[in-house]
Formats: structure tokens, sequence, C-alpha cells
């Protein structure tokens, strides 16, 4: 592998940790108390529990299709979003929270063994790199929205 691509790689892992400029998932969902996991406040179409499921989702799905160009996705919106406002019990939210780092983990391992500029088969044109990045970009996106509504309900660190 060349220098470039290596570091390119290892900037991807970097940001798809949770990158260097803002808080990272796991730091977004730690300590979260069960109960406040459906709280939709002040109107707000979503919960944190709606948001985390939709990365999973999203996520599970980046990572197929990254795999196999000829994965089926779910259908759009209605599949990637979960109508439960909250989990149905503690252990739904861990499974949950594993299910995303390990579809991560399995996304940086492909990183790892794919040519990341090469289209996927049966793709319309897209890489590796560019569900690398979409993954880093949509995760950043909701882990920010989970941020702003500890926020709200009062239960962010700072």
């Amino acid at each position: 592998m060349e220098k470039q691509t290596k570091f390119l790689i290892d900037e991807l892992k970097k940001l798809l940790n949770g990158g260097g400029a803002h808080v990272g998932f796991k730091d977004a969902v730690k300590d979260l108390p069960f109960e406040s996991l459906g709280e939709r406040p002040h109107g707000l179409p979503y919960s944190i529990w709606q948001l985390v499921s939709h990365i999973k989702i999203a996520q599970w799905d980046m990572l197929e299709f990254s795999k196999d160009g000829s994965h089926q996705s779910p259908a759009w919106p209605d599949d990637y979003w979960p109508k439960e406002t909250a989990p149905s019990s503690e252990q739904e939210w861990e499974e949950t929270l594993k299910a995303i780092d390990e579809d991560l983990q399995n996304f940086l391992a492909l990183l790892d063994s794919a040519d990341i500029y090469e289209a996927i088969p049966e793709g319309d044109g897209q890489s590796v790199l560019r569900e690398a990045l979409q993954i880093a970009d949509h995760n950043a996106y909701h882990t920010a929205e989970i941020v702003v509504l500890r926020r709200l309900l009062g239960i962010w660190k700072s």
C-alpha cells in the first residue's frame, strides 16, 4: 500500500472513531439515564433512542453495501427510523450500542482489506472511501443532535 493511501486510511479511522474536533459517539451516549432515551424535548421530532437507532441502521446499511454492492437497502425513510421513541428494555439499548460498535469495527477492518478507491461492484460509482466519508459525516451529524438533546434534557456533562 502506498504511503499516501496508508495515511488517508489512518485519518479515516480517526475520523470514524469520532474525529478530534468534536465529541465522538461513545462519549455522546455515555452514562445516559435509561428513562431519558425516549424523551423528545421542546417538540423535537425524535428522541435519543430514535437517533441512535437511525445511526445503527444507516451505518449497517453502508457497511453491507460496501461489502456487497448488490445489498438491498431498507426502504427510505420509513425503515431507517424506528417508530418507537424508546427502547423496549435496557438489553435492547445495550445490544444496539454493541451493534453500532461492531459494525464500525467491521468497517474499519474493511478499510484495511479493500481498495478504497475502486468502485463498488453493482453500485453507481460509490467506493469504500466515499462510504467511509458518508458514515463519518452521517454519524457526526446525528451525534451532535444527541448532544443537543442531552443539553435540552439537562443530562449533559457541561
